[in-house]
């Protein structure tokens, strides 16, 4: 009976080494990166589950990234076209073509309004081609002014936004050690809060959700919200 005991716990050790040795494994994935109009995009960064690698495209739109064997979604961010993401579905071999074109920001081209411009921080892209949730607010409308702060403003008008004592909690997000605040980023630079503006200083929003603050990084693991003053839009 011992030996029966014995060997039961044998197998189920060595079924559980297997399985941690497949989610340990790393797999090669390679593709290229086009536009709309089969083109090359060149320094497009690679993501993976919604974090950034050290992986870029090349000239010709290549990309080749190791990752986790296990890993199930990747993406790409590219300055000016927005982020798409794709299901690997065991696939090392994945080729991303974006179906609309989106006007750069980094050739100085403005989006019209009414193609509703979102600032990423990094770059403008078309609301329409953006795959990632992005809420956006136009503050210079009268009804905004009458909020009491900034904070008040962006959890109130941005479903999913809670405003609590560690920060900006977007979407409940959070770790073993508890949630997660946004990043905050105002005019450009890095702040701890918004509080030093007034609702009636602000020209625009822009809250970034899931995979859409991954440019940032870790830091954007909790999301990221942008907050451009009208004082620094009319410069």
């Amino acid at each position: 009976m011992k030996r029966l005991v014995l060997l039961t716990v044998f197998l189920l050790a060595a079924c559980c080494m297997v399985v941690t040795a497949q989610k340990q494994q790393k797999v090669t994935i390679a593709g290229v990166v086009l536009d709309a109009d089969n083109n090359p995009i060149p320094n497009a960064i690679i993501m993976i589950d919604g974090v950034n690698t050290s992986s870029k495209t090349d000239t010709k739109g290549n990309y080749k990234v190791k990752t986790r064997a296990d890993a199930q979604r990747i993406g790409v961010f590219t300055f000016g076209s927005g982020i798409r993401e794709e299901d690997i579905k065991g696939r090392t071999n994945i080729d991303i073509r974006f179906s609309t074109i989106s006007a750069a920001a980094n050739t100085g081209d403005e989006i019209p309004r009414s193609d509703q411009g979102v600032n990423t921080g990094y770059s403008v892209s078309k609301r329409k081609d953006m795959t990632t949730e992005i809420s956006a607010i136009d503050a210079t409308e009268k009804r905004y002014s009458s909020y009491r702060s900034v904070a008040e403003l962006i959890e109130r008008e941005v479903a999913g936004v809670k405003v609590t004592n560690s920060g900006f909690i977007i979407q409940d997000s959070k770790n073993l050690q508890g949630s997660i605040p946004a990043l905050l980023i105002l005019d450009g630079v890095y702040v701890e809060s918004f509080s030093a503006i007034s609702p009636r200083m602000v020209k625009s929003v822009e809250v970034l959700k899931g995979t859409s603050a991954a440019i940032y990084g870790s830091r954007g693991y909790g999301g990221a919200i942008i907050v451009t003053t009208r004082v620094s839009n009319d410069n």
